[in-house]
């Protein structure tokens, strides 16, 4: 029976003139290229290729056969085309919901990756300041997809991606008169900080609901030294020396020249991608290449810890 990968093998070793080079161009070994160029030719009843000392030719009847292998394969280009035409992979609109501190974050190089991937299909994004804003918009239908943490009550398919840990961002001179090394490195617990004024955050973004919460747990409410809007300022303003702020690891940017510290106890939260209904092709590729591609901890921010443990 003859296969496309046979047509394929016959076309390439035609094209390139050499045994040799099209195995080197498909990946095979060349006893296994001629292995199924020869099953083609017992397929078809007669030999295609006259193996020369220096070169390969068609004969008669490889000359015969082969603009039906290269229409075969053209074919079958075309059918894998139209059906990924017909998923959504190759074209159309992914609507993307998420909060600001994961569109900062994790975002950027998964969607580096899908623009390498399917350069055809835009993205558009959604942006939301607290969680139940985007469970909220999620449920309204402004999304096929949204990123954030598992949304309470959700009927619909959850994908977890894993837990997403906070540091502390802290100024520089916090480091003088430490004892160096590991010491400096070690985590820092929150009840130290409660006599400090904190960058904090505003009213509406979901954090400042996290950092007042964490506080209170560890005996103190926060004061604020200033309350940011903008989620990528809060490491900004507390390596300017504006006081510490606990931020998600990942909005860390790379060069910061502030500290990083792991607070103690430990700060986590699941992050999770949700849907209405079972994912269609296109919004199913997206999520898996998401949970390939996040990065919870990105490696500059695990440098920064060094050797500070929970």
């Amino acid at each position: 029976m003859t296969t496309l990968r046979q047509l394929e093998y016959l076309v390439t070793v035609v094209d390139t003139g050499s045994f040799t080079r099209a195995a080197e161009l498909l990946h095979v070994t060349q006893p296994a290229l001629s292995h199924q160029v020869r099953a083609l030719e017992r397929s078809v009843g007669g030999t295609l290729l006259e193996r020369l000392p220096r070169a390969v030719r068609l004969t008669p009847m490889g000359r015969a056969v082969l603009p039906h292998a290269r229409a075969a394969l053209a074919d079958a280009e075309r059918l894998r085309t139209a059906a990924r035409l017909a998923a959504g992979l190759d074209c159309g609109e992914l609507e993307l919901a998420t909060v600001y501190s994961v569109s900062l974050g994790i975002l950027p190089p998964v969607l580096r990756a899908w623009r390498r991937e399917h350069p055809q299909v835009r993205i558009r994004l959604r942006e939301y300041a607290h969680n139940d804003e985007l469970r909220a918009a999620m449920a309204a239908g402004q999304a096929d997809v949204a990123v954030g943490t598992p949304p309470p009550d959700w009927e619909g398919p959850i994908r977890e991606l894993g837990v997403e840990e906070f540091v502390l961002a802290l100024p520089a001179e916090d480091a003088e008169g430490g004892e160096g090394g590991e010491a400096d490195r070690r985590a820092v617990p929150l009840a130290e900080l409660a006599e400090r004024p904190w960058v904090h955050y505003a009213p509406g973004n979901g954090l400042a609901e996290l950092v007042d919460g964490v506080c209170a747990e560890a005996g103190f409410r926060p004061r604020a030294a200033v309350r940011t809007e903008q989620t990528a300022a809060a490491p900004l303003l507390a390596a300017a020396g504006l006081g510490p702020a606990l931020v998600p690891a990942n909005i860390v940017p790379p060069g910061f020249d502030g500290l990083v510290r792991r607070p103690e106890p430990p700060v986590r939260r699941p992050l999770v991608a949700y849907t209405r209904t079972r994912p269609d092709p296109l919004t199913a590729a997206f999520v898996d290449l998401l949970a390939r591609q996040a990065c919870l901890l990105p490696p500059h921010v695990s440098a920064l810890l060094g050797a500070s443990r929970d």
